[in-house]
């Protein structure tokens, strides 16, 4: 969705309730305290009590959207725009955006970003799937010689025109052990096809799943059998810091 596209479907508050309710519960709203599915709703608050444990509550329980202060409009408004900014977002950007002031922007995107790295949000990544490291920074410029900064190592996957997972990785996470530990966390190895470069750390994973390699003292492209999706993210990440 664009932000023209949140105005249109979420023009008032009551909207936005339903469609988080929509979205958590079905058609049965259900505690989120007890569980039980007993529970009246209490239209002109938003809420609904529990006839089982006696507790009022509302939707926004347990989401990044309790307790705020905010229009759930502006919220809505937030996620996409953090979602669709390729090189990221700043906060002054999104303050701007939302009318809301520099410091309440942050705290946002941070809930924002905070939300999309849990654990109990993802979904195994299946299909095609991409596996590459990166170094994001590099050696101190001229004139600058005693730069503090250092290069840091990620490890990334991307499933092929879907979802990508990423994560700041030590050196020492890169054994083949590791590797294949992250690569059972995230990829549904059942139904998936793995595609790496010839990085050693990899050796063997064919063991558990169906594993291409490309590699790239030879050739770059053969058939569906590449890396360039997972190299274009990097690419897109290293310019979102750069800027």
């Amino acid at each position: 969705m664009n932000i023209v596209q949140i105005y249109e479907a979420f023009p008032t508050e009551a909207d936005c309730v339903s469609y988080l309710e929509k979205i958590r519960w079905g058609d049965k709203p259900k505690c989120v305290y007890c569980g039980s599915t007993r529970v009246t709703p209490v239209p002109k608050e938003q809420r609904h009590h529990c006839n089982n444990c006696n507790t009022s509550f509302s939707v926004t329980v347990d989401t990044i959207f309790h307790h705020t202060h905010l229009p759930l409009q502006k919220w809505f408004l937030a996620v996409c725009l953090v979602l669709n900014a390729k090189k990221g977002i700043a906060a002054r950007q999104l303050s701007r955006d939302l009318q809301v002031n520099k410091d309440t922007a942050w705290r946002m995107a941070m809930k924002i970003r905070e939300a999309m790295s849990e654990h109990k949000q993802r979904i195994l990544l299946k299909g095609i799937v991409e596996v590459d490291e990166t170094y994001v920074g590099g050696k101190p410029r001229k004139g600058n010689p005693n730069s503090k900064s250092k290069r840091g190592r990620g490890t990334g996957l991307v499933q092929r025109e879907g979802r990508i997972t990423a994560k700041v990785a030590k050196k020492t996470e890169l054994t083949s052990q590791k590797l294949t530990s992250l690569i059972r966390k995230n990829v549904d190895i059942s139904n998936t096809t793995l595609i790496t470069d010839e990085y050693k750390g990899y050796l063997g994973i064919q063991k558990l799943m169906a594993h291409k390699v490309v590699v790239h003292k030879v050739w770059y492209v053969d058939g569906d059998a590449h890396t360039d999706t997972i190299e274009s993210f990097w690419a897109l990440l290293k310019r979102g810091i750069v800027c």
